[in-house]
C-alpha cells in the first residue's frame, strides 16, 4: 500500500483559512462526504469560492473527490495515519462565536434531503437568496 506523504507546510497552509477550516470541521465531525452543493448550503458561501478552497485542500493532501454523475464527493483523506490526530485536534478546536455549531447544524438540515444517501437537489440557499430578494 502506498502512503502519501504530505507537506506540512502545504498542510498547515491549507488550513491557515477560515473557510477551509470551516470545511474541514465540517467534514471531521459530520464523518460523511459531501457535495459541492450540499457545501454551498451548510456554509452559506459562494460556490465557485468553496470550489477553490477545496482544490486547495485536495492539492494539500486533506480530501479526495470522487465523481458520481454530474455529482462529484469530496471526502476526508484518513492516510497517513497522523492525519487522524490532526482531525481529533480540529474537532477540539473552541467555538466562541458558533460557527461550527451553526454549519453543522445547517449541514444534517442539508443531509436530511438526501435520496438514497446521495445528493439530488442541488444548491437551495442561492434560490433561497433570490426568493427573499424579490
Amino acid at each position: 500500500m502506498h502512503i502519501l506523504t504530505i507537506n506540512p507546510e502545504t498542510l498547515f497552509q491549507a488550513l491557515s483559512d477560515s473557510t477551509r477550516l470551516r470545511i474541514i470541521h465540517l467534514l471531521v465531525m459530520s464523518d460523511e462526504e459531501i457535495c459541492l452543493c450540499e457545501l454551498v448550503d451548510a456554509l452559506l458561501e459562494p460556490q465557485y469560492n468553496l470550489s477553490r478552497h477545496l482544490k486547495v485542500l485536495r492539492q494539500a493532501g486533506l480530501l479526495t473527490s470522487q465523481k458520481e454523475g454530474r455529482w462529484v464527493y469530496h471526502r476526508l483523506t484518513t492516510d497517513p495515519d497522523y492525519l487522524q490526530q490532526l482531525y481529533a485536534l480540529v474537532r477540539a478546536l473552541p467555538d466562541p462565536d458558533n460557527t461550527y455549531r451553526t454549519d453543522f447544524r445547517r449541514f444534517k438540515n442539508r443531509m436530511a434531503l438526501r435520496e438514497d444517501g446521495r445528493c439530488r437537489v442541488g444548491i437551495l440557499s442561492e434560490n433561497l437568496k433570490k426568493a427573499g430578494a424579490k
